[in-house]
């Protein structure tokens, strides 16, 4: 559908919708760039107001991963008025602004509309300078990969809804969803990090294979170092099952992909779910990547790791290992 829309010849479109890009990036002045992106969904959790900061903290990463600082966002709201008290949507939105608060932006509006389920989200603006701005297409050969978050939001929220989740393991995904990823950010631009990405609803072998093909490399990950939630392995073991987008996650990635032989089949499943306010993958010079890990880790993303690496492009865009 991207494909099918006119093309804007402007000059000062820096990142527009044919670039793989997390979000929009335009130029206002030499020194100064904007960053635009928009993103909501049904909830996945029952708490109104935790609900409201999942959203938001999904809403503004797509920001952090471009190396920008979130400024202004608009509300959007879809609301079933006629089934569920105001005060539901009113908890909904007191979540959103905390984390808003959380990460210095304002809220400057809104808009909603009368749907037969609720949805949440916002659009997002935010301003990065030249210099530290982030893209998925500058990965370069020789270094390595960094996710700051553990893998396993989609199967844990999955089971949540069907009665399957245990508590603990809830309250560690929801923990992580709720983190911003800010101080992420700004470890990658300590270290001098020449793209990141963050992963959400394409899962980490969509956004890791967009990654490969913006920056014309092969991307390797190693399986056993993927993070996962704890008890995530768990409920994949027990048979929760993959939702609608784990299975078009793998569709769109496996004819470019290579996959080893001696891969644990449960640990696979995780490169294909899709995750919400997921962490960031940054392509890091490899020498800095241990300390990418531990600034990170310092800023709050303690399930921070080196993942995988950066080479040649080859027969294909990623290509998993044991």
């Amino acid at each position: 559908m991207v494909r099918d829309l006119p093309e804007f010849d402007d000059p000062n479109l820096i990142v527009g919708p044919d670039r793989f890009g997390d979000a929009g990036v335009y130029r206002l002045r030499d020194d100064l760039l904007i960053v635009q992106s928009v993103d909501f969904f049904p909830p996945l959790v029952d708490d109104p107001y935790v609900f409201g900061q999942i959203a938001a903290a999904n809403s503004m990463s797509d920001i952090f991963a471009m190396g920008g600082r979130p400024v202004t966002a608009l509300n959007i709201v879809g609301f079933p008025d006629n089934e569920l008290e105001l005060a539901v949507l009113s908890t909904i939105l007191q979540g959103g602004a905390e984390r808003l608060r959380c990460a210095g932006a304002t809220l400057v509006g809104g808009h909603s509309v009368r749907d037969a389920e609720i949805k949440y989200g916002l659009a997002v603006t935010g301003v990065v300078r030249p210099d530290e701005l982030l893209t998925n297409h500058q990965a370069r050969p020789g270094d390595a990969l960094v996710l700051t978050k553990a893998l396993g939001t989609g199967f844990v929220t999955t089971a949540h809804k069907a009665g399957r989740c245990p508590d603990a393991v809830l309250a560690d995904a929801v923990a992580s969803m709720v983190a911003l990823n800010a101080g992420s950010r700004d470890a990658a631009l300590a270290v001098q990090s020449h793209a990141a990405t963050d992963v959400t609803g394409f899962g980490l072998a969509g956004h890791s294979t967009e990654m490969a093909l913006a920056s014309h490399v092969t991307i390797e990950l190693d399986l056993a170092r993927l993070p996962l939630l704890p008890g995530a392995d768990r409920l994949a073991e027990a048979g929760v099952n993959a939702t609608r987008a784990s299975r078009s996650n793998r569709e769109f990635s496996t004819p470019q992909m290579r996959l080893d032989d001696r891969l644990d089949p449960i640990r696979l499943c995780f490169l294909f779910e899709a995750e919400t306010s997921g962490g960031l993958l940054v392509s890091v010079p490899a020498p800095r990547a241990e300390e990418l890990v531990r600034r990170a880790r310092t800023a709050g993303a303690d399930q921070a790791a080196v993942v995988g690496r950066i080479v040649e492009r080859h027969d294909v865009a990623l290509v998993v290992q044991a």
